[in-house]
């Protein structure tokens, strides 16, 4: 997910939850501006909330870009609430590790 737009990503936690549901297996990576939206992933009144809730109860969530994050000052409360941090691309989440793993790579 590179965009911070909330319809956005609204609907990457859809998908990933819906693709999971199908028997896919799925990994949810926050990049560029979408890691703008972590704390509000955490807050109860938010419309991302118990969707990024399922979607971490189902071990859905890759990792969080350790660049972008820090660009958007981001990265200590992902890093404080145990998001796994993504650095491994010149401290950007890369592809490589996911497409190793047979991931086919989907934006939005």
């Amino acid at each position: 997910a590179f965009r911070g737009e909330p319809m956005c990503f609204i609907h990457v936690l859809l998908n990933a939850i819906n693709l999971s549901n199908s028997g896919y297996e799925v990994k949810v990576v926050l990049e560029g501006e979408s890691t703008a939206l972590i704390p509000d992933l955490y807050k109860e009144d938010s419309p991302f909330y118990y969707l990024f809730k399922s979607c971490l109860e189902k071990d859905l969530i890759g990792g969080v870009c350790k660049a972008c994050s820090m660009k958007f000052g981001t990265y200590e409360f992902a890093k404080e609430r145990g998001l796994k941090i993504l650095d491994d691309t010149a401290n950007h989440a890369g592809l490589a590790p996911f497409i190793e793993k047979g991931y086919a790579i989907i934006t939005f």
